[in-house]
């Protein structure tokens, strides 16, 4: 399982997803798709597009990763997790081929996600690759439309180590005469996506290039100024849908952009979960999302702050610490996965970059102790890593309160 042991269970090809889903007779051409990828944003973006489908009346399929509480947070039809029953009856169904074939278990789950959007005859289905795009699981779809939100360094060990060669695996889902939405334009990664659309004779778009809605605030329910990037994706993302001949109205997109939570139930993007103290959790776990969450964070502008930090193992911190502010008060933390790093190294690490703090066995230690010591007009910030964040929406779920 890649999210708890890594770069070890990541397989880089398509054959076990190919071999599942012959066995399931081929579910992902039984019902349309848009496929999203992109570094950071592709969650959001999803469950935006998601809303936008759902609040038209479509029959809207959701496929998305990971998850933060329950596994099944990752299926969705119209914002309703698949049910515990169909999970069991899919595993038990097919055990033998599954055995025989041999899937990692993302595979299986993305092979789950298209039998089960298959059977409940879904109009549409927004699937999120997992982990680049080209040689990601759920590339073996051919999409109404392809949205690839932006570049940014992560998972350098199996992407590559530039920005061009992990433009060059997020390209992997152009597919020939299959429309794409580039959401950022990048001087290192720009001719990459036009090449390959070129080749593919796909109709590209670059969403800040829209003059539509450059320098307009789209209004949504998602927090934090960096969600405009994804508006704007998915803005120009409705452009070219309707050019496809699906008849959205804008009136109703803006309806359901102001209800993507509601809608689709995501969690864990600058969370606020308390005003007093502010406590706030974020997935944000790369260079570009620590940036932006960080960019929020002074906003808040607290007399002091608390900030509950966790990391993985593989995690390439070295320009991360150069984000974080430098008065904060740290609490270092052990997410509850195996690759979790561990926290007495992270705090090592950390003051050797001239960050202060302590380090706890797990993340509800940390949080207990920065409840104890924050004022109620201080901040505490919860993230570092999505494991971080799902280990505490995990404790609160259990305890039914914040504090």
């Amino acid at each position: 399982m890649y999210h708890r042991i890594g770069a070890a269970a990541y397989k880089n090809d398509l054959t076990n997803t190919i071999a599942l889903c012959q066995h399931l007779s081929n579910p992902q051409t039984q019902f349309k798709a848009i496929h999203v990828a992109g570094t950071n944003g592709k969650g959001s973006t999803s469950h935006a597009l998601a809303a936008i489908f759902q609040h038209h009346g479509y029959k809207t399929g959701l496929y998305t990763s990971p998850h933060l509480i329950d596994f099944r947070e990752r299926i969705k039809i119209d914002g309703k997790m698949i049910p515990e029953s169909e999970v069991i009856d899919f595993v038990v169904g097919n055990s033998e081929a599954i055995e025989s074939i041999g899937p990692s278990f993302f595979e299986a789950t993305v092979g789950l996600a298209f039998h089960y959007f298959a059977k409940e005859k879904v109009d549409i289905a927004i699937i999120e690759t997992g982990l680049g795009g080209r040689l990601d699981s759920t590339n073996i779809i051919t999409p109404e439309l392809s949205v690839i939100t932006n570049i940014s360094y992560d998972h350098t060990d199996m992407l590559g180590k530039t920005l061009g060669e992990i433009a060059f695996e997020k390209a992997g889902i152009i597919k020939p005469n299959i429309p794409v939405v580039i959401g950022e334009t990048n001087p290192n990664t720009q001719n990459i996506f036009i090449d390959k659309a070129a080749k593919s004779n796909s109709q590209i778009y670059f969403a800040d290039q829209n003059t539509t809605y450059f320098n307009t605030e789209i209004d949504t329910d998602l927090m934090g100024d960096y969600q405009q990037k994804n508006m704007m994706t998915v803005m120009q993302s409705v452009e070219v849908l309707k050019i496809l001949g699906y008849p959205l109205s804008i009136f109703k997109v803006a309806q359901a952009l102001q209800n993507v939570k509601g809608y689709t139930g995501l969690r864990g993007r600058w969370e606020i979960l308390s005003t007093q103290p502010f406590v706030v959790c974020d997935t944000g776990h790369n260079y570009a999302g620590i940036e932006a969450a960080m960019s929020e964070l002074k906003k808040i502008n607290a007399p002091k702050c608390y900030i509950v930090f966790g990391v993985v193992n593989e995690k390439e911190t070295e320009h991360i610490w150069e984000l974080l502010p430098k008065h904060a008060i740290y609490l270092f933390c052990t997410p509850s996965i195996p690759r979790g790093r561990n926290a007495e190294n992270l705090r090592d690490e950390a003051e050797r970059h001239g960050l202060r703090g302590e380090f706890y066995a797990n993340v509800m230690q940390a949080c207990s102790k920065a409840q104890e010591l924050a004022s109620s007009d201080d901040a505490i910030y919860i993230g570092g890593s999505t494991f971080v964040v799902a280990d505490y929406l995990t404790y609160l779920e259990n305890k039914d309160s914040i504090f």
